[in-house]
């Protein structure tokens, strides 16, 4: 930790400036229904300007209550720009609630100074920002944090040599570590990253550009994922966006292109009291809890809340929960007011039950429960005798299994109907027998494969499903792991899926869906050893699956 000194000079008289909030953010704000009663009005003090480290400047706009008063402030850094859904989401709503917010544009974003180079300034643009804040008249010392996504990385930026102001963080579906996000598993995260980058390149541009951008990429967005090489093939719908090529270039993790860039550290020693916010089906549900666990391992005051969200569905239909759990961990930090706080930790929704929990703890208990692949297609608790090959299937990276849902930033995430994916020839699936009683899922949920190729690389997928009583195949949870294997000896691997709160019903039946690959969420694994992002070649590769694998449930009584 570095010292903050800082001295104390009078602050002169502070005389509310007149103008009203942008009128798109006032009528979308208008829209919102169930959220908390405003307590004052909004004004709005834009295009300040925040002097970085460097001298560049930072574009900042300042929401505020009409009222006489002391108020906190929100800091909200961005790469996003300051217009919708920035504006009325966080400038005007915790405005209304008796908070001064700062809405600022990251360096080269929204008309702020200098290049964006997402991950590489933040730390210093946040505390340069603080310091800024200390000059302000109506600055009362007193400051939180607030965001999503991007907006959660600027949080840890600045938790990673936290200012004495800072007293409550609030971090939604956020990001801690990019190279995470981009490789989990060993194999490029391709949807995801065409979405990022035109977010990213776009969306701080306004509404219009991103909306034409979108519209590009969904145009050419199958002759991108199966162009060779793959990389720079997004330039049809981008553009050049130099960041995305960098992170293509660099799949391994210990490359000095992410030294530094990954922010889990600051969790590891924090004691600013942090609100977490996830999804089950958000695209950083696993940096959510991986938060979380170092949060409590470094005994910080924390507070989980888990939905049946996608990465933007939170902030559409989970919004008045989302709003309410924010709003009351902000004020119970930075206004002595904790009657809007849960009295446990960690409230998750139950999928397949569609009921929300309360526990002290995540995950609520260690026990597990495994369930074992048999070669006739059944998923049964006892452990085959013998040690013969289950069962194999031919990936064809030309022709390569489709993704159906999941954590994806685009509308098609979330949990699917598998039944025609399930149809195809190489898709594996191991279905239990029909419940007699309800079995609850809770926490974090692997595959143990035991698997041989003939070409020594591929990809294994894994999915959770729950079968229905009319047969219909809902995804539950997955993830997908890349392999290197030797001759016929198997090699074994693990697939851990995300975590999950789910309540397989009576009657109802577990299955496990094993395949070589979900494409384009993932770039296909070319088969010949090449990088994904490099490959001019491809390679069908036959993939067996031996006994002694497993699926591993962390299953509540």
């Amino acid at each position: 930790m570095t010292a903050h000194p800082h001295h104390v000079i009078p602050k002169p008289n502070w005389t509310a400036p007149p103008g009203k909030p942008p009128l798109s953010a006032r009528m979308m704000r208008a829209t919102w229904r169930g959220l908390p009663a405003k307590r004052h009005r909004a004004g709005w003090e834009p295009g300040l300007v925040v002097p970085a480290a460097d001298g560049t400047p930072l574009l900042t706009d300042h929401y505020f209550p009409r009222a006489e008063g002391d108020f906190p402030t929100l800091l909200v850094r961005s790469p996003y720009g300051r217009g919708l859904p920035w504006s009325p989401m966080y400038g005007i709503l915790f405005a209304e609630q008796g908070f001064h917010v700062i809405l600022q544009s990251c360096r080269g974003t929204g008309g702020s100074g200098g290049r964006l180079e997402p991950w590489r300034n933040e730390p210093a643009d946040g505390r340069a920002t603080v310091s800024w804040l200390r000059q302000q008249p109506w600055f009362n010392g007193t400051l939180g944090t607030v965001g999503p996504s991007y907006l959660g990385y600027v949080q840890w930026a600045l938790a990673l040599d936290p200012p004495p102001e800072l007293k409550a963080m609030a971090v939604q579906v956020g990001l801690h570590d990019p190279h995470a996000f981009f490789y989990a598993g060993g194999a490029f995260h391709l949807e995801n990253a065409l979405a990022v980058g035109a977010g990213m390149t776009y969306q701080h541009q306004g509404t219009a550009p991103l909306v034409k951008a979108m519209l590009r990429l969904r145009r050419h967005l199958r002759d991108i994922t199966t162009a060779q090489p793959l990389r720079g093939a997004y330039e049809s719908a981008l553009g050049e966006v130099p960041w995305l090529d960098e992170v293509m270039t660099h799949p391994d993790a210990d490359d000095p292109y992410w030294h530094g860039i990954s922010l889990g550290e600051a969790a590891e020693r924090l004691t600013v009291p942090t609100s977490l916010i996830g999804g089950w089906h958000d695209a950083l549900a696993h940096q959510t809890f991986e938060q979380y666990g170092r949060l409590r391992r470094a005994g910080c005051e924390t507070a989980l809340l888990v939905g049946p969200w996608t990465h933007t569905s939170a902030f559409q239909q989970g919004w008045p929960e989302v709003f309410a759990e924010t709003l009351g961990w902000l004020r119970a930090h930075l206004c002595d007011d904790p009657s809007g706080v849960r009295p446990t930790p960690v409230r998750v929704h139950v999928g397949g039950e569609e009921a929300w929990r309360d526990l002290d703890d995540w995950p609520p208990t260690p026990a597990t429960t495994s369930w074992f692949p048999t070669p006739d297609g059944h998923l049964t608790r006892q452990p085959p005798a013998d040690s013969t090959p289950l069962t194999s299937f031919r990936y064809d990276p030309a022709d390569p299994t489709p993704s159906v849902g999941g954590p994806l930033l685009s509308r098609t995430a979330g949990s699917r109907d598998n039944s025609a994916l399930e149809a195809r020839e190489d898709v594996l699936t191991f279905t239990g027998p029909p419940l007699t009683e309800p079995v609850d899922v809770l926490g974090p949920v692997s595959v143990r494969l035991r698997i041989s190729t003939d070409t020594g690389h591929a990809d294994a997928f894994a999915r959770l499903c729950d079968v229905d009583t009319q047969g219909r195949s809902i995804s539950v949870c997955d993830g997908l792991v890349g392999l290197r294997t030797a001759g016929s000896t198997p090699s074994e691997v693990t697939v851990p899926m995300s975590p999950t709160a789910h309540r397989f019903a009576a009657g109802h039946r577990i299955r496990l869906q094993i395949s070589g690959g979900a494409h384009p969420r993932y770039a296909r694994n070319p088969g010949t050893g090449e990088t994904s992002t490099e490959a001019t070649g491809l390679m069908p590769v036959h993939i067996t699956l031996h006994t002694g694998s497993a699926l591993t449930l962390p299953q509540v009584r």
